[in-house]
């Protein structure tokens, strides 16, 4: 079942989120039964995020992890070995790619592999250009009026 949003009422007060769509609609187009690795995303703080992989049978070897502009590409391949005997085998080694989309201006800042987990920790740090700050409007008398803005959440 394929679903469409109208994001017209959106672009009425917004400017510049031109991307939000192909966003919503790149997630709704990713396959959902592939959940290969199992993850965790948590929040550890106001702008610090932690994403975190079961990635059993993996070395550190194994994966690579690399961040782009906006993106945080995480894959896994084993390397070939002579395939021995298994009686059962329900540890997954198979080959994995997660992509998780990142907003603006979150940064890895660590990767661990510990217990079997790969721990990844991303922080959003905001340039001081970018941060919320208060505009002097000059009035008609001649005198300057401040207006303060709200802190970014």
């Amino acid at each position: 079942m394929r679903t469409t949003f109208d994001f017209a009422p959106l672009w009425r007060s917004t400017i510049g989120f031109d991307h939000l769509a192909g966003l919503v609609d790149s997630a709704l187009r990713q396959a959902t039964d592939d959940n290969y690795p199992p993850y965790n995303i948590e929040r550890s703080g106001e702008d610090h995020y932690r994403i975190t992989l079961a990635v059993a049978g993996f070395g550190a070897d194994d994966i690579s992890v690399t961040a782009e502009q906006n993106a945080l590409t995480i894959e896994g391949r084993k390397p070939d070995k002579p395939a021995g005997e298994y009686l059962f085998q329900g540890i997954a080694a198979r080959p994995f790619r997660r992509v998780f989309n990142l907003a603006d201006y979150v940064q890895v800042k660590e990767a661990a592999f510990r217990d079997g987990l790969l721990v990844i920790d991303l922080v959003r740090e905001v340039p001081e250009a970018m941060k919320p700050r208060r505009i002097q409007i000059a009035g008609a008398t001649g005198t300057t009026q401040q207006i303060e803005q709200k802190k970014a959440a």
